[in-house]
């Protein structure tokens, strides 16, 4: 992938932009390999699943800089200057397309963007705007959410609204975040809702996911396709008539890995994530037209996933367990509660292999027999790996 702003030294975030990408995915698959293999004997792995090289992620988190009547939506810079990446090549036409709408709208809703200046305690704060954070479905469908200083701004969004809407008949979904803190957060704990529709609906095979604003989901479709197949696989061959999806999200791997006559428990600690899981569930066994009862026993419900399974109020164990944690791993407690669970089977699907050793190591008794390395992320040493674990 060529990349202009690479180039000219703009934006290096694509670290491994100089390497071509056959060899950027061997390089991976040995990284992984050599973590792993300490803590493996007799691994199986399948060959890695490829992505396209450019214009794959389905969601842009824009930095808003410079000024009302000429926003800037990318980056910043090392000196805090704004750098427009409306063309970045990791974004498909679609998202491009509605970069040029989005900034016309933040100077029609005169919404300013959210700057410092100063340091320490002289540091002053002006603007309200900083990120646009765009989503795209698998059907074009688009998801905007203004994050913002305050909602000072929310009566000139909500106005304006309709304009923008005409002028991106694409955007189904339009939410505010209030996020006040000047902090390395993204994010705030208040969403408001900006037009009728809160979920945009992220198809994957025969699954339509319910994705809600303060929900996550993989950031490339096609990678996470397969991702979900090739769990499916592997749960299948097993077969276990109960299956707990700790760290569930919208319900990926629960709803793709559900099956008639198999109960599946999906914990989540966002509660956003998992009303969108149960709105999704409770659609799909409306549509179970040939009572096969794929989703009859399927639930999902928000908490701490370590919480969850070493407290006193969980369930009887289930014969397999999936974990998706975050980059920090499950952590020593949940490795050990599985270690000494008696459970013969664990799906760990890591977007950090370095935790994932870490994790494995702890577990001693549960082998991994399959490993398969997804490259979710192309242009970058990140990677998802998918391990099959089994007891000993």
């Amino acid at each position: 992938m060529q990349c202009p702003h690479y180039d000219a030294g703009r934006c290096r975030s694509c670290t491994l932009l100089e390497i071509d990408y056959p060899t950027q995915v061997l390089d991976k698959e040995r990284h992984v390999a050599t973590l792993l293999d300490p803590v493996s004997d007799g691994l199986t792995w399948l060959p890695a699943v490829r992505s396209v090289e450019s214009a794959f992620r389905n969601k842009a988190k824009m930095v808003v800089s410079g000024t009302v009547a000429e926003p800037v939506l990318g980056i910043l810079d090392r000196a805090g200057h704004g750098v427009d990446l409306t063309d970045c090549g990791l974004y498909p036409d679609e998202l491009q397309a509605s970069f040029g709408p989005l900034a016309a709208f933040v100077t029609r809703a005169n919404l300013e963007p959210y700057q410092v200046s100063g340091t320490g305690k002289r540091a002053q704060q002006r603007g309200e705007l900083k990120y646009l954070l765009v989503t795209l479905s698998p059907d074009g469908e688009l998801m905007v959410r203004f994050v913002l200083r305050s909602q000072e701004s929310i009566a000139r969004i909500r106005k304006h609204l309709p304009a923008l809407l005409a002028d991106l008949p694409a955007l189904a979904v339009a939410s505010a975040n209030i996020q006040p803190a000047h902090a390395a957060v993204l994010e705030g704990d208040l969403e408001i809702p900006l037009t009728e529709r809160t979920t945009l609906p992220m198809r994957i095979d025969d699954i339509t996911l319910d994705l809600r604003p303060q929900s996550f989901f993989q950031t490339n479709t096609a990678v996470a396709t397969e991702l979900y197949r090739q769990a499916r696989t592997w749960v299948d061959e097993v077969d276990p008539r109960s299956l707990w999806d700790l760290y569930c999200g919208v319900g990926g791997f629960a709803l793709h890995c559900s099956a008639p006559g198999r109960s599946v428990t999906g914990i989540e600690i966002s509660a956003e994530a998992v009303v969108a899981a149960s709105a999704t569930v409770e659609r799909l066994r409306d549509g179970d037209v040939d009572g096969a009862g794929r989703f009859k026993d399927v639930t999902f419900a928000a908490g701490d996933a370590t919480a969850f399974a070493v407290g006193p109020q969980a369930p009887g164990l289930p014969e397999m367990v999936i974990v998706n944690p975050p980059r920090r791993g499950i952590g020593v407690d949940l490795a050990q509660w599985l270690e000494g669970s008696g459970i013969d089977h664990v799906l760990y699907s890591s977007c950090n292999a370095t935790t994932l050793a870490k994790d494995l190591a702890a577990m001693p008794s549960l082998r991994p027999v399959r490993a398969r390395l997804l490259d979710m992320f192309p242009q970058t040493s990140h990677y998802e790996v998918l391990v099959l674990l089994e007891r000993a």
